[in-house]
């Protein structure tokens, strides 16, 4: 399979798109306290999806149905940002294969960025489908980071849907888990 070049750009997109999801993740979800900084991508998600809604349901003829409407909002809203944070995951790991020269073998065509967001893809996902395998170290050492990524991400926003009180500013009136003594 022809190798391609590789395109720094895009690998620094990639690596600059993963630093920010993963940041505005961390701090949604897992940071105990408010975050004041003005730009933040939960932020502007939350202020356009809610705008949008909002606009939306107006358009509804009973009062009661309005309200129904609008009380889904919240958690299809925290589903939606989940899955573009997903997204956003994947897209920055296939422009850092795609950026590192996508080094991947596979039968087909050549190799193009729709390949490398597809390995992307099954490799976040964990699917590991066996149609396409890196043949690079830094495509290797991506795979890897990026399952790896994958499955802690996952695990921490099913544990956040799951325990929602454990991981927000709620925790000081969640009760404490037990603690295990030293003394017998």
């Amino acid at each position: 399979m022809p190798h391609m070049i590789p395109f720094p750009g895009a690998f620094a997109a990639g690596v600059a798109m993963f630093l920010i999801v993963i940041w505005d993740a961390f701090e949604a979800v897992i940071l105990p306290r408010r975050v004041t900084r003005r730009f933040r991508f939960a932020r502007l998600f939350y202020r356009t999806t809610w705008r949008t809604w909002k606009f939306a349901v107006r358009f509804v003829p009973s009062k009661k149905s309005r309200e129904a409407l609008l009380s889904f909002y919240g958690p299809i809203s925290l589903l939606l940002l989940i899955a573009v944070w997903a997204v956003g995951l994947v897209l920055s790991f296939a422009l850092m294969q795609y950026g590192s020269g996508s080094a991947l073998n596979f039968t087909g065509e050549q190799p193009r960025f729709l390949t490398d967001l597809y390995f992307s893809g099954t490799t976040f996902f964990t699917l590991g489908l066996g149609d396409i395998l890196p043949r690079s170290g830094l495509a290797r050492t991506l795979v890897v980071a990026e399952a790896g990524f994958g499955f802690g991400f996952l695990a921490v926003m099913i544990g956040y849907l799951r325990f929602p009180g454990r991981n927000s500013s709620d925790r000081r009136r969640a009760p404490a888990p037990p603690q295990l003594s030293a003394r017998p």
